[in-house]
This record gives C-alpha cells, sequence and structure tokens, in this order.
C-alpha cells in the first residue's frame, strides 16, 4: 500500500481531533498541488437548519468576506453536491448563476478547484474541495490523480464523521429494537396504532408502548418526528 494511503488509513482510526485529521487532508492535497483545502460535514437533522462543521485553510480575509455574504447560499458547488456524488471543476459554466460570487473568489487567489461530495448510511453528507491560485487542472493531472482526489474525499468523511457525528447529533449512535423498526416504518406508511396492531399480532397498547420508547430514544416531540429523525438517520 503506498504511503499516502497507510498515513489516511492510519489517521482514520488513531486520530482523535477534527483540527488534526484535517491538517493530514491538508498535507495530502499540498502533495496534489493544491495550496488550499476545504471540508464541509453536514448532518442530517434537524430538518430546517442542519448542523454543518466547516473547516478550511483559505486565506482569513475570503473566510470572513464568505460568511459576511452568506455565499454558502449562493454556492454552486455546494448546490451540486447536494446532488451528486459526482466531482465537479471549477468553471465559468459551473457559476454561472453566480457570478459576483465567482468573481470575488477570483479576486482572492481561488481560480482553480476540484470538489466532490459524499454520503454515508446515516444520512450524513460532506464534500472535500482541493483549490488553488495557479494553472489549470489538465486533462493529464485529473487522469493521473482522480482515483487518490475520490479516495481522499472517502477517507476524509469517513473521518470526519466518526470524530463529529455523534458531538453534532447524539441521536445517532441511538438504537432501536427490531420491533421499535418494524412500528415506526408502519407508522411512517400511515397506520394507526390499531392497524398496526393488527398487522403484526400485537395489542395497540403493546404498539404505543414500542413507538413511545423509540420518541424517548430519539428525543423527538411526537410520532412523526420520531419517524422523520428514524428515517434521516438510516434506522428504517
Amino acid at each position: 500500500m503506498k504511503s499516502w494511503q497507510e498515513d489516511m488509513l492510519h489517521a482514520l482510526y488513531v486520530v482523535e481531533c477534527e483540527h488534526q485529521l484535517f491538517g493530514r487532508v491538508v498535507s495530502h492535497a499540498r502533495r496534489l498541488g493544491f495550496e488550499y483545502c476545504a471540508y464541509g460535514l453536514r448532518m442530517p437533522l434537524p430538518l430546517t437548519q442542519p448542523k454543518i462543521s466547516m473547516f478550511n485553510n483559505y486565506p482569513i480575509t475570503w473566510q470572513k468576506r464568505y460568511q459576511s455574504e452568506n455565499y454558502f447560499s449562493v454556492d454552486p458547488t455546494v448546490q451540486h453536491g447536494m446532488r451528486s456524488q459526482l466531482p465537479v471543476i471549477w468553471s465559468d459554466n459551473l457559476f454561472a448563476s453566480a457570478r459576483e460570487f465567482w468573481e470575488d473568489a477570483r479576486s482572492f487567489g481561488l481560480q482553480v478547484g476540484w470538489a466532490q461530495a459524499s454520503r454515508d448510511v446515516n444520512g450524513i453528507g460532506g464534500m472535500l474541495t482541493l483549490a488553488r491560485s495557479g494553472e489549470s487542472l489538465s486533462a493529464a493531472e485529473l487522469q493521473n490523480n482522480v482515483f487518490i482526489m475520490a479516495w481522499l474525499t472517502q477517507m476524509a468523511h469517513l473521518g470526519m464523521s466518526r470524530l463529529l457525528a455523534a458531538k453534532l447529533n447524539p441521536e445517532i449512535e441511538v438504537t432501536l429494537s427490531d420491533r421499535e423498526i418494524e412500528v415506526l416504518r408502519w407508522t411512517g406508511d400511515g397506520k394507526t396504532s390499531a392497524d398496526i396492531g393488527d398487522i403484526i399480532n400485537i395489542s395497540e397498547r403493546t404498539v404505543n408502548f414500542h413507538i413511545n420508547n423509540a420518541m424517548v430514544k430519539l428525543n423527538a416531540a411526537n410520532k412523526v418526528s420520531a419517524v422523520v429523525k428514524a428515517a434521516m438517520l438510516g434506522m428504517l
């Protein structure tokens, strides 16, 4: 196995600090010819304002600018990552809907970039961005490094998920019983407690007992919220 793979695999299981892990990712990005690197982790809950953690080594002035102008809401790479896990290369066409943002980024030296999103069974999304101010990405460079870049994306996501998921969404470590999962699935299909009792041959009271247990475990206000949380976290 190549040394860069060994280093990331080691970091994946040993490093206990998200900032230290990101430092490893930055080091590999530089070996690939990118002076800048960014990683964002997006939790599936809450639905209205999902918890997000972002790491980057962009110029401080650009970081402040990105935040003050709320560029996250119009960033085409973020929008692409919400829809697809295929890599995307920065281009005029990609940023056609956000010209001001694109011009602003380039004025800070962020002119060439590549990004790829990732998503796991727990519904946690992530995106790795590699950027630089120098020469464009050539077809030969992409051909030589695309596997490494994709592999780095997955390793960064696995590592950051391990370190941050439980901190951001404690419910992700919840374990539901088979029966709790079963009644939540039927509830999600619109069945009443009485219907579910008839379907799986238990009393309505017992159905409600399992639903209430799941609600407590998931810190859900009602059974609809419990179903949504369990589904978003990949439990159903």
